[in-house]
């Protein structure tokens, strides 16, 4: 199992539980961006330079991830791609992609995208609060605890 982050914008305190969650269960995380990305000295943690440009960090995570691995994202279009392939994916204030769910967001994305091109204000998510890093906190350890466990039925 391994975490890939994408770290183009990933907030603060998310930042540090991963790092924290990764360090606590032994789990090889990576940190993939176009900006440097400066992280505790670790065997556990990397950090993956990926060209500048549109979607490098998105898709060097989808060619190298693999069931069995957690991505954190929130680019709903990486997220569809993940799950696609079996991968789930957790976004920055705790909800989980599925199948369904991401199907939703990536309509609801394109139809603000949309409203914008159309040069109408639609403003921007909520800002970050304690609550939503509550909610990731335990969906990254929900999803965690998951994948560990049946990582480690198949090993047996």
């Amino acid at each position: 199992m391994k975490l890939w982050i994408d770290a183009d914008a990933v907030p603060a305190p998310v930042k540090e539980l991963i790092i924290r969650a990764a360090t606590k269960r032994g789990i090889q995380t990576s940190f993939v961006s176009d900006k440097y990305v400066p992280l505790p000295h670790s065997p556990l943690l990397t950090y993956v330079p990926v060209e500048r440009g549109p979607d490098a960090a998105d898709q060097h995570i989808v060619a190298v991830a693999e069931p069995g691995d957690l991505a954190v994202t929130q680019d709903i279009p990486l997220a569809a791609l993940l799950v696609a392939k079996g991968i789930p994916a957790i976004d920055p204030r705790g909800d989980l992609h599925t199948a369904n769910s991401v199907r939703e967001r990536l309509s609801v994305r394109n139809f603000m995208e949309d409203l914008r091109g159309a040069g109408l204000t639609t403003g921007g998510p909520a800002p970050f609060n304690a609550k939503d890093r509550q909610r990731f906190a335990d969906a990254l350890d929900r999803e965690l605890t998951r994948l560990l466990k049946a990582g480690s039925a198949t090993k047996a």
